[in-house]
């Protein structure tokens, strides 16, 4: 008789408690192992991204920096985040209990970290493939790389960077994979159940956005590029179907504009366009004024009157000249330099940021259009075609984006202009400064610094009195020597034409055109040099105060203000002795009621140089004198 008891492990192995313990332990043992998976993949991904930072991008130094940049992206911060969760993902061995709730913990920590700094480097993947690619087409340059990666990585093979440079974005999409393989071996009554499946669904929500952020960031280059077209290569670009579309833009903009559609409203994008607009404007007007301020500097640096030796007597002035040359050779060239480098330059790289998101703005407008003309007739007609619904992902993607980074930007650029504006009060500060100390050495050796206040200003009145009396005696001594004005003929037969003009509109609106005249259009006319003209309107029709409309007597029209010079009547000699004054010593017989006479027609342009001065001789094209009375 058999022993009863010889079967019993058979039958406890065949009973259903049997099979329910063997199963638990095949989950418990592929628990382990995907486990084991999961730590160890992490220390091998880990050093082949240290071999990739710092062995292969050390060699690469045939690349430019550029290249290198792109290429490895932000790989730095990659391996920072990387290994702080390898460390914790190593300490949650000592806990083997609770190890499968640790680890889904510990990715849920690390979610946002994982987000960051893959999204960039994603996004920044296609760049740096296009660059493997023109390295392709170089055989040298293509040897060189693969022979440093093969050097450093032997199991790279032949893909050489493509190998290396796609293994963070397959690290970041297999973490949801190996959550699921653990989770998928975890009995669903465990406590770590629950905290697996939150990770595992977080995990595959970064790759989620990660792949949205890459198609944003992929849309903004798309419309970011500034292109300089010339005008043939824009009509080269002008098809029917663009025509169509920006036709179909205009008729859903009047729509709008007509009330007959309702406009989509986005106040959060409104209130961030604004913000932005302001910016653009304060830094517009900085860039103005900086630029401005630069011109009058160099202005100022090329005027240098201690440079001329004006025979004057040491003491006060060589002072002056010695601390004059010593400020605008060191102190002012070194503030302009300065100026230029920390202001100018950081404004005007300012100036171009703000070019990448105005033409996205502007953009998102043309594609708002579409994505309303999609959505009506999506109501309309219950589907779209396949482009239709690409260009409501556009746009959605392009809104995203700006909605998400514009106040970032806004905030990013009011620092920037704070910190250029703060560098500008600076930079004046600093110039004072230098421009006290060194004047103070000058001072202390003028005879005049132990003065008063009020004594030290009666010392300038008398001074300037004084050089005031010897201008007004140079000007006196001056007009005894001033030759006789010479008068300019008039074109053969005018006078009677002049005569008509002084007649009709009097002789303060009278010009004569200094150089011949071409009109290049209808209205404007083609006058000889000293044709004598009447001033009707200092402008045209547009507000250009450089086109005159003038009456030659016949004929109106347009001339250039640059070419008319004042006109003004000369009476000759005998009717300035007929128009003098009775002398006081002797006495007249009163005067009888005659017709006043007409001025002669020696008349030449006037130039008012001071009280009582007349310059009446014609000067060259650009010379002129000036002169105040004091």
């Amino acid at each position: 008789m058999a022993d009863p008891g010889a079967d019993e492990p058979s039958s406890r192995s065949g009973s259903p408690a049997g099979e329910g313990q063997d199963s638990e332990d095949r989950s418990l043992l592929h628990q382990r192992l995907a486990i084991k998976e999961l730590i160890d993949t992490e220390v091998s991904y880990l050093h082949m991204l240290r071999l990739c930072s710092s062995d292969i991008r050390s060699r690469l130094q045939q690349l430019p920096q550029g290249d290198l940049d792109v290429l490895f992206s932000n790989m730095d911060d990659i391996i920072k985040v990387n290994d702080r969760f390898l460390h914790d993902l190593q300490e949650t061995a000592s806990e083997e209990e609770e190890q499968v709730r640790l680890i889904g913990n510990l990715f849920l920590d690390f979610q946002e970290e994982f987000e960051r700094v893959y999204k960039v480097y994603c996004a920044s993947y296609d760049q740096a493939l296009l660059l493997v690619e023109a390295y392709q087409k170089e055989p040298e340059l293509q040897r060189e790389i693969q022979d440093i990666i093969e050097a450093v990585v032997p199991q790279a093979g032949r893909s050489g960077l493509s190998f290396l440079l796609v293994i963070p974005l397959q690290r970041i999409t297999k973490y949801p994979l190996l959550l699921q393989k653990i989770l998928e071996n975890t009995l669903p009554d465990a406590s770590a159940y629950s905290v697996l499946q939150r990770a595992t669904s977080a995990l595959r929500d970064v790759n989620a956005n990660i792949n949205e952020y890459k198609m944003r960031k992929e849309v903004a280059s798309k419309y970011n590029k500034v292109e300089q077209l010339t005008l043939r290569e824009r009509l080269a670009r002008i098809n029917t179907h663009t025509l169509s579309k920006k036709t179909t833009r205009l008729s859903q903009l009047l729509k709008q504009e007509a009330g007959l559609i309702p406009r989509t409203e986005d106040k959060e994008f409104d209130d961030l366009e604004e913000r932005f607009q302001w910016v653009s404007v304060c830094v517009t007007e900085l860039k103005s004024n900086v630029a401005a301020y630069l011109d009058n500097l160099e202005a100022f640096l090329r005027f240098r009157p201690h440079d001329y030796d004006l025979d004057v007597p040491e003491g006060p002035v060589a002072h002056y000249r010695s601390l004059a040359r010593d400020l605008q050779r060191e102190a002012f060239l070194e503030f302009k330099q300065r100026l230029e480098g920390l202001v100018w330059q950081p404004l005007c790289s300012l100036a171009k940021a703000l070019v990448g998101p105005q033409n996205l703005i502007k953009k998102r407008l043309d594609k708002l259009l579409d994505f309303e003309r999609v959505e009506e007739k999506l109501l309309e007609a219950g589907s779209v075609t396949y482009e239709e619904e690409a260009a409501r992902h556009t746009y959605q993607a392009l809104n995203s984006l700006l909605v998400a980074e514009l106040p970032q930007f806004n905030q990013l650029a009011l620092q920037w202009l704070g910190q250029i504006l703060c560098t500008f009060v600076a930079l004046q500060r600093d110039l004072a400064k230098q421009v006290l100390q060194r004047a103070e050495g000058s001072m202390d050796q003028l005879p005049h610094r132990h003065l008063s206040e009020p004594a030290f200003n009666k010392l300038v009145e008398d001074t300037l009195g004084q050089a005031s009396d010897q201008l007004r005696s140079f000007r006196e001594n001056f007009e005894k020597v001033l030759p006789l004005p010479t008068t300019q003929p008039l074109l053969p037969g005018s006078e009677r034409q002049v005569q008509a003009l002084l007649s009709k509109y009097g002789p303060g609106k009278l010009y004569q055109v200094t150089s011949n005249v071409s009109g290049p259009g209808t209205l404007d006319l083609t006058l000889p040099r000293g044709q004598i003209v009447a001033l009707l309107q200092n402008k045209d029709t547009k507000g250009n105060s450089s086109r005159w409309l003038v009456d030659t007597g016949g004929h109106r029209g347009y001339v250039p203000a640059g070419r008319l010079q004042l006109y003004r009547i000369i009476p000759s000699d005998q009717e300035l002795r007929g128009q003098a004054g009775p002398r006081v010593d002797s006495p007249q017989p009163a005067p009888q009621r005659t017709s006043a006479p007409v001025p002669s027609l020696s008349a030449v342009p006037q130039v008012s140089v001071g009280q009582g001065w007349r310059l009446a001789s014609p000067l060259p094209p650009g010379l002129g004198l000036e002169f105040a009375a004091l």
